[in-house]
């Protein structure tokens, strides 16, 4: 199979993209591939081939503050002749931008399919350009990032990401080509601890004043803000100030560098902590064995190729928690979480006091769990993606004609000889005809096409939901109940749906719950009524309280008004069966226990008491007619006595009614 393989980084560059570019460049090569790199250098003029015609190098300028690399344009009219005369069967980007863009023009120039790896979260990067440190900037930044990342991933047949986080965050950005998770695989001899020059070992721990029986942790990549080295010298001197003496030596460059140097002076830990700069690829590995421990608090990998080498090299790590070394860091058996400086600190007193046997145990047990990432497996993964690009690049499609009426597109699609395809007719919205960058005579593939299909659900069923608000008010839950219920859409769809009417202002819980707490209000409706029916609804309770906070009305107001209406349609009743039962109906109604007696409390029932001993007879009068037929003489009067009494009235009141009244027997 003949392999391009497109980065912006590529060794002498030190980094994990470079690396892993390099790695699987070398297996295809072992194993009889025609593989070819397309990278930067810095420098002007033509793209340059190297000597063995297997590297082509574009012309860049070398960026600082991205740690010195040579970025370059897309534009390469030259390089994209030299890429044409290669006749690949796939292209593999390895970067989104630069090199990256490059490939994407010779995928579609040259008609080769194109596969992408997304190794790097750009999210933990919008630092770098927000200059102003604004959290407002920030935010439009990673939305950039989020849609900038669809529309790469999205111009790819398939997509590899190097861990299950990464996939993960690759589907939060809702991108719609297959992932593919392939970790990155490692020369495992490379670092193997059995390749260990004693004498080099040596050499480095003295260059940095560091006895051989002394316990050195090492931290090893790129010199930036989101590596949090900051928390790493943090924990480092509390270590030292709880007197536990451990040196830590870091290498490698990067923009903040020199800030670190700084900080680590301002700290007076110049004497624990060693800078080692920069280093050639080739020493890498001497580093990793001169040490006994790795440590990085970074939570920015998309997969963290320097823990993986570490461990390889036999290095137990010291690592924040993070996916990416889910099956890696095993706590207590590969190395140790900490949370913080404090937990750090104490992290390395654990690693000054173990023994060396438990050290070496801890080594044996980082070597075996890393056994899996061989860089054969790698090799052997990346293929099963290339053949699979290949596969769904042969069955792509053309949009062979388009067809507009009001805001919907009709397209018609014909296979790749210009057959038509009178079953695949496809309606979709003017955004997304738009927004997918669709147009007459582009090729699209099988998943495009069950994307766009599913999406024409998407377009009758919003269809659909604009009738229904249309007769009146929904909320957020109502409406998505409905499309649950009432159409074949996925979840994923009528989320999108969902949040679709909510940003065009369509349905608003935020409004329904202030309207509608009005109106039941005026109803006389109190509050945890309120709450309840909102609730169901779909309206949070917490909404729903501030909104009821944030009234005018009084509940108390509320809660008399609807007691002094509902007192009125009680009749017959005793004064304390009368409060007894407004208290069910106020209750009933949404007031409050407490409330509900307040206001009762408050209310006069003169006229109540007044009339009570007329209440009492008639209630007598109806207990004697009921209970004559089956009672008589003085079993009779006992019970219409107990009767009444148990609709609340007085016993004396009780006596003076029965002796009026006139009993047989």
């Amino acid at each position: 199979m003949r392999i391009g393989l497109f980065s912006d980084t590529f060794p002498p560059d030190l980094n994990g993209v470079a690396n892993s570019t390099n790695i699987l460049f070398q297996e295809l090569l072992k194993h009889g591939h025609q593989a070819y790199v397309v990278c930067t250098r810095a420098g002007t003029g033509w793209a340059e081939w190297n000597e063995d015609h297997t590297i082509l190098r574009l012309a860049g300028v070398t960026i600082k503050r991205l740690y010195g690399y040579a970025v370059t344009t897309p534009i390469h009219v030259n390089a994209l002749n030299e890429v044409r005369a290669l006749n690949l069967d796939v292209i593999h980007c390895q970067t989104e931008f630069g090199v990256g863009m490059f490939a994407r023009i010779c995928s579609k120039q040259l008609n080769i399919p194109l596969v992408s790896t997304y190794h790097t979260s750009y999210e933990d990067y919008t630092h770098y350009l927000n200059l102003l440190n604004s959290p407002r900037i920030d935010s439009q930044l990673q939305k950039g990032v989020a849609w900038l990342s669809r529309l790469y991933g999205d111009s790819s047949v398939e997509v590899i990401a190097p861990s299950q986080k990464t996939k993960e965050l690759l589907e939060r950005y809702h991108i719609r080509s297959d992932i593919h998770v392939v970790p990155t695989g490692l020369d495992l001899e490379r670092f193997s601890p059995s390749l260990q020059n004693p004498a080099r070992t040596a050499e480095i721990r003295r260059q940095f004043g560091i006895s051989e029986t002394e316990r050195l942790v090492l931290y090893l990549g790129r010199i930036a803000e989101e590596k949090s080295l900051d928390l790493v010298i943090d924990g480092f001197e509390k270590a030292r100030n709880n007197g536990t003496d451990i040196r830590l030596l870091i290498v490698g460059g990067g923009p903040d560098l020199d800030r670190l140097k700084r900080y680590t002076k301002q700290k007076n830990m110049e004497g624990v902590i060693h800078y080692a700069g920069p280093r050639p690829a080739d020493e890498v590995a001497d580093y990793y064995r001169s040490a006994d421990f790795f440590v990085s608090a970074s939570l920015s990998e998309t997969q963290g190729m320097t823990f993986d080498e570490a461990m390889a090299s036999g290095l137990p790590l010291l690592s924040r928690r993070d996916e990416v070394l889910e099956n890696l860091l095993i706590d207590g058996r590969t190395g140790w979480y900490f949370t913080d400086a404090e937990d750090l600190a104490e992290k390395l007193r654990w690693v000054k006091e173990m023994s060396e046997d438990a050290l070496n145990q801890m080594k044996e047990n980082a070597l075996k769990q890393i056994q899996p990432l061989s860089s054969e497996q790698f090799y052997q993964n990346a293929m099963a993606v290339y053949e699979k690009a290949i596969q769904t690049y042969s069955e792509l499609m053309m949009i062979e004609d388009v067809q507009v009426k009001d805001d919907i597109v009709q397209v018609f699609l014909a296979d790749m000889q210009g057959r038509s395809k009178e079953d695949v007719r496809i309606l979709v919205t003017m955004d997304d005809y738009f927004n997918e960058g669709l147009r007459k005579g582009m090729r699209i593939s099988g998943s495009m096409i069950e994307t766009l299909k599913k999406r024409e659900e998407a377009v009758r069923a919003w269809q659909s939901c604009m009738r229904k608000v249309a007769v009146r008010d929904r909320t957020r839950k109502e409406m998505y109940d409905w499309l649950t219920r009432n159409t074949s859409c996925d979840i994923e769809t009528i989320n999108d749906i969902v949040d679709r009417l909510e940003e065009k202002g369509y349905i608003d819980d935020e409004r329904y719950c202030s309207e509608n707490i009005s109106r039941m209000k005026l109803k006389l409706l109190g509050e945890e009524r309120i709450v309840r029916s909102l609730q169901k609804k779909g309206i949070p309770a917490d909404m729903v309280r501030r909104h009821l906070d944030g009234g005018s009305d009084d509940e108390f107001e509320t809660a008399a008004a609807y007691a002094k209406k509902a007192a009125a349609s009680i009749h017959d009743r005793s004064v304390m069966m009368k409060k007894r039962r407004l208290k069910e109906k106020m209750m009933m109604h949404g007031f409050g226990s407490d409330l509900s007696d307040q206001v009762i409390a408050s209310m006069n029932f003169e006229e109540d008491e007044m009339q009570e001993m007329d209440s009492l007879r008639r209630c007598a009068v109806k207990a004697k007619k009921h209970y004559e037929k089956k009672y008589d003489g003085t079993k009779l009067r006992n019970t219409v006595f107990r009767y009444c009494s148990a609709q609340g009235y007085r016993p004396e009141n009780i006596y003076v009614i029965l002796d009026e009244m006139e009993w047989n027997g």
